[in-house]
């Protein structure tokens, strides 16, 4: 599941994250030819390879065709660009490896160049240069000078400027869901738990083609004593964490996995079927309609809904975790939906905790091509190669969490995801927190690996080695035993 990450992204950005998805079969559906796409995810094992090559292969049009379509809306064109091989902009120290197309500097980093021209920097002294947005400063020039001015003022305009530019803003009219708990298994877990399945069943009535659900697997301590607080996983149709679910359950809290390939797929090829179609009955988005993980968010939160019924749960204590691209779910997740009552981001990269106008790792332009542009609303695609334009910077969608506690977390050899980047847009989110009453990063130097800041609401910690969640669970678990104890 865990992608090794940069990854090589081609000359339209298309990102083998989703291939490698595909090819696990977590988060897309099927179309091959005489089939109709939905939003659950294909059997691969039961496919030839040929099938395989085939539902890709259309896979990859029907998104790069939807991508295309977006661009044409705005007026946008790519730049011709020479061959990799020729191109002057390209750092000169890259070199191929034979038989791949990827190109590689001495210490093994992939860099590839984005459909506009940019090469991917893992250079300190070439990443920095722009200004962020003072989360402080109202867009009239007046300063925020105290938590009211914040949450009626401030908070406001930064919300609706990643509703409208960046994720894209939910329907009203979404459909309702019915939840119902289909399975029951009191000795999970070698006896520790019990685990529950849940099928949340969405009405479709207004558009019956599209069938997404939201399919929950919710594991219980069976020596709980009374409500106890609960983790939600933002996952796809993996093999579940069992040495996350192990751990939390251990710690005495429940635990839970949602299947967000349920839900929506993520492609831009199922922008027409899943939640976003239903909702708009098969047609295509406007420009500030939701992406992929708005939607992924607006059914979290109906699982949200289902949790707070569970009299297994402490409804108060509920929070959620992701990692990589459920990172990014994760932090906006905690940034629409209030009742998260705490909120861990993994290694969630650009357009997640690391600051996007910096020039390091994954940038807005490798979000913005064809192979993840569906994560976002449409107007996001505006900003490839042209980052200054973005109203916003990840600080501000942090701050849009505080004052609740949130755990912030990258990998020394996880370039990609830029650990500096995320610790800087810590160290911008922080003079929200303090204002609010709580406390932020109280260092403007970079930790030690694998020390963690964790003395306030808002923690960060870079673990040692590369794009995985496992080593900061265990401290992930201290840090929130600590915060759950003020939240009863």
């Amino acid at each position: 599941m865990h992608n090794s990450l940069p990854e090589r992204v081609d000359l339209l950005g298309r990102s083998p994250r989703l291939l490698a998805a595909i090819r696990l079969c977590c988060l897309v559906a099927i179309i091959l030819p005489g089939s109709v796409a939905n939003a659950q995810a294909p059997d691969f094992q039961k496919m030839t390879p040929e099938q395989r090559t085939a539902y890709m292969n259309k896979m990859r049009e029907a998104s790069q065709e939807d991508w295309q379509k977006v661009m044409n809306q705005f007026n946008l064109k790519l730049p011709t660009l020479p061959p990799p091989a020729d191109d002057p902009k390209r750092p000169p120290q890259l070199k191929q490896k034979e038989g791949s197309t990827n190109w590689y500097d001495d210490a093994g980093n992939t860099h590839v160049r984005s459909g506009w021209g940019n090469w991917t920097n893992y250079d300190e002294a070439k990443a920095e240069g722009h200004d962020l947005p003072n989360p402080l400063v109202l867009k009239s020039g007046k300063p925020v000078k105290d938590a009211n001015a914040w949450w009626k003022q401030r908070r406001p305009e930064i919300l609706n400027d990643y509703l409208t530019e960046i994720y894209g803003k939910t329907p009203k009219n979404t459909p309702k869901v019915r939840f119902e708990v289909t399975e029951v298994i009191d000795t999970a877990l070698k006896s520790k738990a019990i685990r529950k399945t849940i099928v949340g069943h969405i009405d479709n009535s207004r558009y019956p083609s599209a069938k997404p659900s939201i399919n929950i697997t919710l594991y219980t301590p069976v020596s709980a004593k009374g409500p106890v607080p609960l983790m939600v996983l933002v996952w796809g149709s993996f093999p579940a964490p069992m040495l996350t679910i192990n751990r939390v359950i251990t710690a005495g809290w429940a635990v839970a996995t949602v299947n967000t390939g349920s839900i929506q797929m993520d492609n831009g090829g199922g922008l027409h079927e899943g939640i976003i179609g239903l909702v708009n009955e098969g047609k295509d988005r406007k420009p500030d309609d939701w992406g992929v993980l708005s939607a992924w968010c607006w059914g979290l939160s109906r699982a949200f809904d289902y949790f707070e019924t569970d009299k297994a749960i402490n409804a108060k204590q509920i929070g959620i975790q992701g990692h990589s691209r459920w990172g990014k779910t994760a932090l906006l997740a905690g940034a629409t939906d209030p009742r998260w009552a705490i909120v861990f981001a993994s290694c969630s990269g650009s357009m997640g905790a690391s600051l996007e106008k910096r020039n390091y790792g994954e940038t807005i332009d490798n979000v913005a091509g064809s192979g993840e542009y569906h994560w976002m609303a449409e107007n996001f695609i505006k900003y490839g190669g042209n980052w200054a334009a973005m109203p916003v910077d990840a600080h501000e969608l942090i701050a849009l969490v505080a004052p609740r506690p949130l755990f912030i977390t990258g990998g020394t050899k996880d370039s990609w995801g830029d650990s500096y980047g995320m610790f800087l847009a810590c160290v911008g989110a922080s003079p929200v927190y303090n204002l609010l009453g709580k406390k932020g990063l109280t260092t403007t130097e970079m930790p030690k690996p694998d020390e963690a800041l964790m003395d306030g609401e808002l923690a960060f910690r870079n673990h040692e080695g590369g794009h995985t969640d496992a080593p900061d669970w265990p401290v992930f678990l201290e840090f929130a035993e600590k915060q759950f104890k003020r939240i009863k």
